[in-house]
C-alpha cells in the first residue's frame, strides 16, 4: 500500500494504524507491542531496501 515509503521514517502510531487498516487483518490491535511493530518495519524495510537499492 505504500511501495514507496521507507519504512524506517514511520512512526510506530502510524505502522500500527496502517497494519490494522490493512484488508483481512484479524488480529487484535491492542495486543500490539513494540517489537511486533519493530518486526514488521523490518521486514518491510528489506523489501524496500530490495525494490530500491
Amino acid at each position: 500500500r505504500h511501495p514507496d515509503t521507507d519504512p524506517l521514517a514511520i512512526r510506530f502510531t502510524d505502522l500500527h494504524r496502517w497494519v490494522t487498516e490493512l484488508p483481512g487483518f484479524i488480529g487484535d490491535p491492542k495486543k500490539s507491542n513494540e517489537k511486533i511493530l519493530e518486526a514488521i518495519q523490518m521486514a518491510w524495510h528489506e523489501e524496500y531496501k530490495d525494490a530500491h537499492g
